[in-house]
Parts: C-alpha cells; structure tokens; sequence
C-alpha cells in the first residue's frame, strides 16, 4: 500500500503482493499493476485505518478488495474484474 497527499487530498493505493509489476488484461481494458501501489506491508487492520483517512482509493486484488468491502468502502457493484482479479475505487465526496 502506498498513501499519496497532495493539499486535502489522500490517495491510498494498495494491491496484493502477487500482482505487483502484472498487466491485467480483460477485452479492451488493460491494468499495470506497477509501482504506484508499491510501499508499506500492511495488515488488513492496518490497511482499512488508511483508507478511514483517504479521499480516494485505488484497490486491486482479492484479498485487498475484500477487505475494502467488509469495512464498507465498495460495493458489490462498484467492482470491477480484470482477468480474474478484482478492482475498486473509491471517491470521497465533500458535501456542501
């Protein structure tokens, strides 16, 4: 998981290890898992006290896709499968 900050913004990237430096592929859509979601271990705990703090998500695999779900993060019809691997993201939205 890596955690990007630029002004309010909190982007977490995270993926399951197995899929780093993978190209998903699924019909016309094609996903670099490349180094933008390489950074810190993390445990599932760990990882949902990230995305608690992020405006936006970028999540891809099962176990990590997963973990965003059960804590209420995406949806079942917010997911998205490229060549067997689940992909996510979320946006928080500022209301006003």
């Amino acid at each position: 998981m890596k955690v990007y900050t630029r002004g309010p913004e909190v982007l977490v990237a995270a993926c399951d290890e197995h899929l780093l430096g993978r190209t998903l592929r699924e019909g016309e859509i094609r996903l670099h898992v490349s180094s933008f979601y390489q950074g810190e271990r993390m445990t599932a705990d760990e990882f949902i006290a990230q995305i608690r703090l992020a405006t936006i998500g970028n999540f891809v695999g099962r176990e990590t896709v997963q973990a965003a779900q059960r804590a209420g993060f995406v949806g079942e019809d917010g997911v998205l499968i490229i060549e067997g691997e689940p992909h996510a993201q979320m946006v928080v939205m500022a209301g006003g």
